[in-house]
């Protein structure tokens, strides 16, 4: 075992995050939600907008939800976990770049490039969330994981704060306007990305296991296998169905929020900014659930952080006043990394390392497809009612549903399955 936590390789590890978060943050959450409406459905109706916008999403992560398991299993049977990180972000970083060329109203191009954009980033997801097993020793899973996040929260706000200047004063950086401005910040973060995704190519080594020409026949072999395992680690199983419910609300809420709060008629200044404020309280937040779950455990937190959703959820639904939407940034920010982070390190404990690739596949699966269902429903059911506050229910709901199911996972069931 290292004698250091915070080696080369849980640096390089960490810096992923830092480097991703870019496209989380001012492509997803962020620019391109407000430019999807308001230049690329220019003169469209906000809940049908909205409606495409949901459809896009649920349809990138559906891809990611099918491909998750085969490719955690090909990677793990190749020790090749690094590899395909890095040939997914790339997807991501030229799909992003590429968002710079889509002219006005080409909502179609749109949505296409960003699905691809979407599958990238989601895909390298995968093989980042199983190299924690390789970079962190089990015992401080828990901090790694939560320190990967707080940089990333710290990264992406960074990038964000730049771009968000950019559209506020487009002149002082030579461009001719704010949708100018907007084009070039999806280069900024494609070149962020790559460029600090290179001390994980550098630094993160893998043990070589079979050769690569029999990768994908032995992946399949252990994915058939991995899923009987599924079915016989009983707590793996309750804890995925329960991850399902409470992280569709909190992807959810990434994804469609700055929408949400443009159909209630909020300014778009006030919700980007809404954002950065995410971003910088999500950074402390996240190291001090790190360093909570290091003294006692990752399951108190994991509640505290549904049960902040649910009551997050509620005060959505009756907001009307732009100082609501800022004070409920602040309260994401406090819970959301703390949320992610822990349930990827709580997960990490319940794996075989040696099928941590395959395992996480199945865990990013499910993160998917409860993405698939989150943003379509939402969209669905603004459009439907004719009132997108109603969709609050259904996001407050999943959190609920999601906390019970955890709630009938063992506090002993890591010990018991590793």
């Amino acid at each position: 075992m290292r004698s250091r936590v915070f080696d080369k390789p849980t640096i390089g590890w960490v810096l992923y995050d830092w480097a991703n978060s870019a496209f989380s943050t001012t492509v997803m959450a962020g620019f391109f939600p407000i430019f999807f409406k308001q230049y690329w459905n220019v003169g469209v109706e906000a809940t049908v907008s909205t409606f495409r916008l949901g459809v896009t999403n649920s349809s990138a992560s559906l891809l990611v939800a099918l491909l998750a398991p085969l490719l955690g299993a090909v990677a793990d049977a190749g020790g090749s976990r690094r590899r395909f990180l890095l040939t997914f972000a790339a997807l991501g970083v030229a799909m992003t770049a590429t968002l710079f060329v889509i002219p006005r109203g080409a909502w179609p191009l749109a949505c296409g490039v960003y699905l691809v954009a979407i599958l990238g980033f989601s895909g390298a997801n995968v093989f980042y969330d199983s190299l924690l097993v390789t970079v962190a020793p089990r015992a401080r899973a828990d901090l790694v994981s939560a320190v990967g996040f707080a940089f990333g929260y710290l990264g992406g706000g960074l990038l964000f704060a730049v771009n968000v200047w950019m559209t506020l004063a487009p002149a002082r950086f030579g461009l001719d306007g704010p949708d100018t401005a907007v084009r070039v910040s999806f280069v900024t973060v494609a070149a962020w990305w790559a460029v600090f995704s290179l001390p994980l190519a550098r630094w993160v080594r893998e043990r070589p296991a079979a050769r690569a020409g029999s990768s994908w026949r032995r992946g399949l072999g252990e994915l058939r296998q991995t899923l009987a395992h599924v079915r016989e680690l009983r707590w793996v199983f309750v804890f995925l169905l329960a991850y399902w419910f409470y992280i569709d609300g909190v992807h959810t809420i990434v994804r469609m929020a700055v929408d949400y709060g443009l159909s209630l008629g909020f300014e778009t200044r006030d919700l980007v900014a809404a954002l950065l404020v995410v971003q910088f309280v999500g950074f402390p937040s996240s190291l001090v659930f790190g360093r909570l779950a290091d003294r006692h455990g990752p399951r108190p937190l994991l509640f505290a952080g549904i049960a902040a959703y649910v009551a997050i959820s509620a005060w959505g639904y009756r907001m009307a006043h732009v100082w609501e939407f800022y004070a409920l940034a602040a309260a994401i920010g406090l819970v959301q990394g703390g949320v992610t982070s822990l349930s990827r390190s709580y997960f990490s404990r319940l794996v075989p390392a040696e099928r941590a690739a395959q395992f996480f596949g199945f865990y990013n699966t499910v993160g998917r497809f409860s993405a698939v269902l989150g943003p379509i429903l939402m969209g669905w059911v603004g459009y439907a009612t004719g009132n997108p506050r109603a969709s609050m229910f259904a996001v407050m709901a999943l959190f609920v549903l999601g906390g019970a199911l955890l709630r009938a996972v063992p506090e002993t069931a890591a010990a018991e399955q590793t």
